[in-house]
């Protein structure tokens, strides 16, 4: 079974369409860790992620709320960003353990911020620069993970 999976990205665009082929493969409770330098796509990609399961407004960075909710018509999708974080300890009183069931999927941004209370991720996917272009890279933590980046 893969473990790892690569691919170039040309532009935002294709990061959306990526972000959508992600949530078509996820079919049943994820959570993916997103990594990347600011910029470098984790919010564009996120879009793709929640409109490919059908939302259809706008997807925003939730960098002041923490975490953006999602109630689609399968799924709960929460969306975090970490990066104005203070302390882990904040996640425990805002109840982050009950946002990781068995009907959500989760997708956080700067998780390195929430270190030793965040659950284990499924994947951990890293965009970077490359030139002009960005490189996204999932690495499978879990069998679930696994399942995922082996119907990409």
């Amino acid at each position: 079974m893969l473990n790892l999976f690569k691919e170039e990205l040309l532009d935002a665009d294709q990061t959306v369409a990526f972000g959508g082929r992600l949530s078509a493969a996820c079919d049943e409770p994820t959570c993916i860790y997103l990594h990347g330098d600011l910029g470098a796509g984790k919010t564009t990609l996120s879009r793709g992620f929640i409109q490919g399961l059908g939302h259809q407004g706008n997807v925003k960075s939730p960098t002041y709320t923490l975490v953006e909710p999602y109630e689609l018509a399968d799924w709960q999708v929460y969306h975090f960003d970490l990066y104005r974080l203070g302390d882990p300890e904040e996640l425990e009183f805002m109840g982050i353990r009950d946002y990781f069931t068995d009907s959500s999927h989760c997708l956080v941004e700067w998780p390195e911020r929430g270190e030793g209370i965040l659950p284990k991720p499924d994947i951990d996917l890293t965009l970077s620069y490359v030139g002009l272009q960005r490189t996204v890279e999932l690495q499978a933590n879990t069998e679930i993970g696994l399942r995922v980046l082996n119907k990409l």
